[in-house]
């Protein structure tokens, strides 16, 4: 379609010119301001020597680039700070360490988290998130990731129990994240939560603990009235832990809730031969796995099902249903799966 044209009458010289002007070059002529960057370095050779201060000085949409260096205490993203961009400035993300050592039991949820992340259309890539809070049976996050549209790519997430949640909103305010190309790294219910969670190509390590219990991967609280939950496909799940000794995960009623039936589904992966045989799926809380949503498709490797009956496989058909894709679309369409 031509451009809409506004015609102005002008007297020049006695005579009458007319003048056709484009609103859309008029428009034109105003660029798009291009988004702000931040630069931060431990050493004082950026504009901040801390995370933090940074994100207190940026703007929406502002690019936050991390120098190498470790970066101690915890870094809160509010949901004020949209489309805020965290990355680290060699690609690598053994260079950028943002670490923390926090337990819940003493901050609670959000406070033990080493970064907490409330903003929509965030992207965080080529870091580490650590907590090295590591005492057996104590929550001590990582990651909090409570804003929808968020994409975590080129990440380390290290932690022991609970190092990666993904929570907040049921139903359309269900939040969505999608982490490509990363490692993530726990021993109990170190991926959990109730969002919608793509994990996507991925090196996903289970913690050797010494016993014939090495934990569980996921923890799930999907809402019963929400289809997705934590997808988990085309990666690779590994650990040194003793064969069959660990479980892809337990059902999480938050809160004792009884719509909060999980779903998990682990397809197009590589599981290691830590992966237990009977027993994959466990109970939680005095809920059986059975009252959740679990299932399996078209894995390969040592830890694949053999044909144990509490090891549900989806079909072709239903599978198709089940693609990264569909767990983040939501109503608006979103769909950063690369």
């Amino acid at each position: 379609m031509p451009p809409l044209e506004k015609r102005r009458t002008m007297v020049v010289g006695g005579a009458t010119a007319v003048a056709v002007l484009s609103l859309a070059a008029v428009a034109l002529t105003t660029p798009a301001r291009a988004a702000a960057t931040i630069t931060v370095a431990a050493d004082g050779s950026g504009n901040y020597t801390t995370i933090q201060a940074a994100l207190g000085a940026a703007s929406p949409d502002t690019v936050i680039n991390i120098k190498p260096g470790t970066y101690h205490g915890q870094v809160s993203i509010s949901s004020s700070k949209s489309g805020i961009t965290l990355q680290g400035t060699t690609g690598n993300a053994t260079d950028v360490v943002i670490t923390g050592n926090t337990p819940a039991s003493t901050a609670g949820t959000a406070g033990s988290a080493t970064v907490l992340n409330m903003a929509r259309n965030t992207t965080v890539k080529g870091v580490t998130i650590a907590n090295t809070y590591a005492a057996h049976d104590s929550q001590a996050l990582a990651l909090y990731a409570g804003g929808d549209r968020q994409v975590y790519r080129n990440v380390r997430l290290l932690g022991y129990q609970d190092t990666f949640l993904s929570w907040g909103g049921t139903g359309s305010s269900q939040v969505r994240q999608y982490v490509y190309k990363s490692y993530i790294e726990g021993a109990v219910d170190f991926i959990y939560g109730n969002g919608a969670l793509v994990i996507d190509s991925t090196t996903i390590r289970s913690l050797d603990r010494g016993s014939t219990n090495n934990g569980y991967i996921t923890a799930a609280a999907t809402n019963s009235g929400n289809p997705y939950g934590i997808l988990i496909t085309r990666s690779t799940l590994v650990s040194s832990a003793a064969a069959r000794t660990v479980a892809l995960g337990r059902c999480w009623h938050a809160g004792g809730a009884a719509d909060a039936i999980g779903q998990v589904l682990i397809r197009d992966s590589t599981l290691g031969a830590h992966i237990r045989q009977a027993g994959a799926w466990q109970d939680m809380g005095g809920f059986s796995w059975k009252t959740c949503r679990f299932s399996e498709y078209d894995n390969s490797g040592a830890g694949v099902s053999t044909g144990t009956s509490d090891r549900p496989q989806l079909s072709g058909g239903t599978a198709a249903n089940y693609t990264p894709q569909k767990y983040l679309a939501g109503s608006d369409g979103w769909n950063p799966v690369q």
